[in-house]
């Protein structure tokens, strides 16, 4: 039984309190969040197409793949702590640039660098599967994560009302605040939970073939990607749905745009209180059908003409509370396929989710039309809810395959 160690806020010495953790998952949400009710004011500030500046969604979704592959093999060399530190304070830097960008290619290089904020959701999970089993790491994850679903459902909300009331850059000064206000609580607070490789950085980076070569590894993350995806679609899309399609104002949308992140913390809630119990492969099954089920009852209502903004908000929360379910479990199933390499796995897993992502995302933005009205974000979100579920029942199959041989043995 894994002996966890006491926790004192405010005490290096210690692993992080969990409330630190909540807060440092959220980063990285917030970053990707709070801006996008703006995002066609942003177009015309910048004069240019939607779908350039969608690209503050889509560069940032890319950038995190590439970081998670550097993230986890850098933390199980040198510790959580100094690649969480290092990473925000390169996220204040990218931030201080997108409020002084003058030309759209200058603040996309600048959001490019605030995805160092990446490290709070990479390194909060890992820290987590440190410190506790892989069932009860599931319940944890699902209860740090919690946190992190508020975000997305207050964060588009509030952004709204700034960006209106303010200009699109008053979202990037709650960011920079919030940045700063993140290095000194960790500064202060995250206390070293791994225990460092040993093996030199090549060494490190040359684990990740014991990866690739484990299939239920494989199918937890591309379970957790394809669910996920259904939701990275939808934040590529869900503005110009809401703002060209039903003509919403930036206020009105940041208070539609959170309907997932309803749907998330309860998914999330769910998790924490379940997962321990009823297992991580059941959950991540049920999650799949839930975004199936939300996104095919989307598509029917549809199909008969109740194409409004609340059938089209409202069954996302249905993704949401999928997602809820999926992405704890199958993030605590991933690390525990091979423990010893929990920071790299969660890397490259967090790299195949948010890889994906950005594909979704920047599809759904080039594709939807006036003309196509929301009927290719919708087929795109139940795509990659079908080919989630896909993805849990390999792994069902595989233990079962794999424990029948150990019985024969």
């Amino acid at each position: 039984m894994t002996t966890v160690p006491s926790k004192r806020l405010f005490d290096r010495a210690t692993p992080p309190n969990i409330v630190t953790l909540v807060l440092l998952s959220s980063m990285s949400a917030l970053t990707l969040n709070v801006f996008v009710p703006a995002l066609q004011l942003m177009a015309d500030w910048f004069d240019t197409e939607y779908h350039i500046i969608q690209l503050a969604v889509t560069l940032t979704l890319a950038v995190n793949a590439v970081l998670q592959l550097i993230i986890g093999p850098l933390s199980d060399k040198f510790g959580r702590r100094p690649v969480i530190l290092w990473g925000l304070t390169a996220f204040t830097v990218g931030t201080v640039g997108t409020l002084v960008a003058e030309d759209v290619t200058t603040f996309l290089v600048c959001r490019m660098i605030q995805s160092a904020s990446v490290v709070g959701m990479v390194l909060s999970r890992a820290i987590v599967r440190d410190l506790y089993p892989p069932d009860e790491a599931a319940s944890r994850i699902g209860y740090v994560t919690m946190g992190m679903a508020l975000v997305p459902m207050l964060a588009p909300i509030f952004g709204g009302v700034l960006a209106e009331t303010f200009g699109w850059q008053s979202n990037f000064w709650l960011l920079l605040v919030c940045g700063l206000a993140m290095v000194w609580l960790c500064w202060a607070d995250v206390g070293e939970t791994a225990t460092k490789s040993g093996l030199t950085l090549t060494q490190q980076f040359q684990q990740y073939p014991e990866l690739f070569r484990a299939p239920r590894f494989w199918g937890y993350a591309l379970a957790c990607a394809l669910s996920s995806g259904a939701f990275f679609s939808y934040v590529g899309g869900a503005s110009f749905v809401g703002m060209q399609v039903f003509e919403l104002s930036a206020r009105t949308l940041g208070f539609f745009f959170g309907a997932p992140a309803v749907g998330y913390a309860l998914g999330n809630f769910a998790s924490g209180r379940y997962s321990a119990r009823i297992g991580i492969n059941k959950m991540v099954l049920w999650g799949g059908l839930i975004v199936s089920g939300g996104m095919a009852a989307s598509l029917i209502c549809f199909a008969l003409g109740l194409d409004t903004q609340w059938t089209f908000f409202g069954f996302m929360t249905l993704v949401g509370l999928g997602n809820g379910l999926t992405i704890p479990n199958a993030t605590a199933g991933a690390l525990s396929v091979r423990p010893h390499l929990a920071g790299t796995a969660s890397g490259l897993a967090g790299a195949i989710m948010l890889g994906g992502g950005a594909i979704l995302s920047q599809a759904a933005g080039t594709l939807l039309t006036i003309e196509t009205g929301a009927w290719p974000l919708l087929w795109m979100m139940f795509g990659s809810g079908v080919a989630s579920v896909f993805a849990i029942l390999l792994v069902i199959w595989r233990e079962r395959r794999v424990g029948g041989l150990d019985l024969a043995r």
